[in-house]
């Protein structure tokens, strides 16, 4: 024991034995009674100590809950189960968290957790949730050499999720630096207390990653298409030049043919382009709202018109039903416009055999309003309506370039919509036609 030991000590005992003062003025006061009563100067002495002494051991601390310690260390007692407070702290996270103890049994998880994997058995190991030869042997090693760790795990089951799966110890203190002992009365605090004597427990956590792994794969397949887009007319163009300075050199009605089909594919290319940059202007201000109010009614008005040619040439009728007065929304102007103008020129194109279009507007008093564009074609089957609004997904390849479509046409919408903080309903029956609602 060092010399500031000692005096740390001695100052704890002064101030135990000060802040016991009214019980030591009691006990002068029994000792000086009893002297004025007539006894001897000695007898009230020994009477003052007795009580004195008396006093102090009834406010000394029991033995029983103590720690005894070898050489300085000072510990506070731990709770026999402290997963409790544990559970409390990890409520807080967003993250899903199980804590184990040193047999890889469950102690606690927090709501994340019980929303993302269901409730699971306190005591339970979580070999009866996760059978992966991954996680188990990651839990293993970490137990054993107390060293975090981490890997990547898949979710099949109900949707496909991927998570990274990360366990780390956690202990409630440091290890003291001498051996300790703590006495609870009858046994140490069991499986919650390591070789060093402090509590040791292993938190698995569980980081959905989902969202990025379907970002990187959207990005891929977003350059592979463009590239295979691009290349087919660049091809088509070479080619045809080629010709033109080759065999077809002094052949005027080839050349004539050659050119018209030249152009179409350089329209499509510049077409493509013009989409892929609106959709890299729209994601670039995809967070950022729109804050001015704008008239549904003369904005599908002015689509309609700029739309009459094309639908003239197809044989189709465009009916525009809307409420007297103001439909007013959120909204940028010539974002709507070219919402509705893919929607209603969609319609004209792949529903031109019902001859007709049918858009219409509704406003339901709270505010709210939708508008519906609907066609009476041949239909869209139900496995391909979940992916319509994918960069490039077409239901029919040949059909939407005998169209001149570039495959991003439903994606701009969907991205539109989105900032707009509204939604695109898609119902398709075979035979009966499509409808498109943009909900406000």
């Amino acid at each position: 024991m060092t010399e500031d030991d000692d005096t740390g000590g001695w100052r704890r005992a002064t101030r135990h034995v000060l802040s016991g003062w009214p019980y030591i003025v009691a006990a002068l006061a029994v000792s000086l009674s009893a002297y004025g009563a007539g006894a001897k100067p000695g007898f009230a002495a020994a009477l003052f100590i007795m009580f004195f002494a008396l006093i102090l051991l009834r406010r000394s601390p029991p033995v029983e809950g103590r720690i005894a310690t070898t050489g300085s260390s000072e510990v506070e007692p731990l709770a026999s189960d402290p997963s409790p407070q544990i559970a409390a702290v990890i409520d807080a996270l967003d993250l899903p968290i199980f804590v184990m103890g040193r047999e890889a049994d469950l102690l606690a998880q927090n709501r994340a957790a019980e929303k993302a994997f269901g409730a699971l058995a306190v005591g339970a190991h979580i070999s009866a949730r996760w059978r992966s030869p991954g996680i188990l042997d990651m839990v293993r090693e970490t137990i054993a050499t107390g060293e975090p760790n981490q890997i990547e795990h898949s979710e099949r089951l109900p949707s496909e999720r991927v998570y990274v799966v990360r366990i780390a110890p956690v202990s409630l203190r440091d290890p003291p630096a001498q051996p300790v002992t703590v006495q609870t009365g009858a046994t140490q605090t069991g499986e919650a207390m390591d070789m060093a004597g402090y509590a040791r427990f292993f938190l698995l956590s569980f980081k959905d990653i989902s969202d990025l792994r379907r970002l990187d794969q959207m990005r891929s397949d977003f350059v592979a298409n463009a590239s295979h887009e691009l290349r087919t007319p660049l091809a088509s163009l070479r080619g045809f030049i080629e010709t033109m300075q080759g065999p077809a050199k002094d052949d005027l009605k080839a050349k004539e043919r050659f050119l018209s089909i030249m152009l179409d594919q350089a329209n499509r290319m510049s077409r493509l382009v013009d989409d892929l940059l609106s959709l890299s202007r729209l994601e670039l201000k995809a967070h950022l709202a729109p804050d001015r109010m704008v008239d549904l009614v003369p904005v599908l008005g002015h689509v309609r018109d700029s739309l009459a040619p094309l639908a003239s040439d197809l044989n189709v009728d465009i009916r525009l039903q809307v409420p007297d007065g103001k439909v007013e929304v959120l909204g940028d102007r010539d974002e709507l416009v070219q919402v509705f103008e893919n929607l209603i020129e969609n319609a004209c194109k792949y529903g031109q055999d019902g001859q007709f279009i049918e858009v219409t507007v509704r406003h339901e008093a709270g505010g709210s309003a939708e508008v519906s564009v609907r066609d009476h074609g041949p239909g869209i089957p139900a496995e391909h309506v979940p992916r319509l609004t994918e960069r490039f997904y077409r239901v029919s390849v040949e059909d939407s370039r005998s169209k001149k479509g570039t495959g991003l046409g439903l994606a701009i919408v969907k991205h539109i919509l989105t900032r707009h903080r509204a939604r695109l309903i898609v119902k398709s029956e075979l035979g009966k036609g499509t409808d498109f609602t943009v909900r406000f």
